[in-house]
């Protein structure tokens, strides 16, 4: 939401106050067309051409990300530690072997399937499930787990920030793509230099828009969404950290309270469930 009315906000800023102020607008409005052209569509060009298909499908896809936010919040948060508890737990009662049918088929496993929020993120299923069967055949050095876990963390949030880098590269050459299109406008003012002041005039604001398009449209527009994509990435990300926390510290021989306490610390604090509610939380489980 806060998105979309920025967004608002920064043209009915720019453009609103140029209006109140006494600007004409007309002359802005008839250049605009040739300018988003000469801008717009060489920025689109150039980021095709920078970029692989991959990246070009997935920025296009994460676009839609800067209105619908992280796809974790607290009620994810909640339900992923209850997760971790409920296998932590079994593992640690019943044995590795009494959650192997759990992480071979985790899609199937009445345990993960009583988490439907979890559930409806694959990569956190596998994630969950794929580290919980390196445990189950042999790999039980904490600290040999979490190098493992860490590194695809940062994988992940790599090939995460690829829209954004992206967009920002967008951003930076805008405003010298702005600096084109204003110097071709000059120059087909220059061609018209026999003309009186007024045509003058007119010719020369046109070339200025361009100028002005090329700066409004990369820090206006395209270098918040670079930011707010990596500042989603960035929050995204602390979800596998959490994971993290819990499974190492199941395998340093803490216990699954002590495991899921160190996980909830991870939590971001806009999200962190209190100590009070997570145990309320993991009492139903028992």
């Amino acid at each position: 939401m806060f998105a979309a009315i920025g967004l608002f906000g920064v043209f009915f800023c720019v453009f609103g106050g140029y209006i109140i102020f006494g600007g004409k607008i007309g002359i802005v409005l008839e250049a605009l067309p040739k300018e988003i052209m000469i801008i717009g569509g060489s920025a689109v060009c150039a980021f095709l051409i920078t970029n692989s298909t991959h990246v070009v499908k997935q920025s296009m896809g994460d676009i839609k990300k800067i209105f619908s936010g992280a796809r974790f919040h607290k009620k994810e948060y909640m339900e992923l530690l209850s997760l971790l508890y409920q296998i932590l737990k079994t593992m640690k009662t019943k044995g590795v072997l009494a959650i192997e049918q759990h992480i071979e088929k985790p899609m199937e496993s009445n345990i993960f399937n009583a988490y439907p929020s979890i559930m409806k993120d694959p990569f956190t299923v596998k994630f969950v499930a794929d580290y919980l069967r390196m445990f189950s055949i042999g790999v039980d050095n904490p600290h040999e787990m979490e190098s493992l876990m860490e590194q695809e963390i940062e994988k992940v949030k790599h090939e995460g920030l690829h829209s954004s880098h992206a967009l920002q590269n967008v951003a930076d050459a805008m405003p010298a793509l702005g600096i084109v299109a204003a110097v071709l406008g000059v120059i087909k003012t220059m061609a018209s230099i026999s003309e009186p002041p007024e045509v003058l005039g007119k010719l020369i604001g046109g070339a200025l828009v361009g100028t002005f398009m090329g700066i409004f449209l990369s820090y206006g527009i395209m270098a918040p969404i670079a930011g707010r994509l990596k500042s989603i990435v960035e929050e995204e990300n602390q979800f596998y950290h959490v994971i993290r926390a819990a499974i190492t510290a199941h395998l340093a021989g803490y216990a699954p309270q002590v495991s899921i306490e160190a996980a909830r610390k991870k939590v971001p604090s806009e999200y962190m469930p209190d100590f009070a509610e997570l145990e309320e939380a993991l009492a139903a489980i028992s």
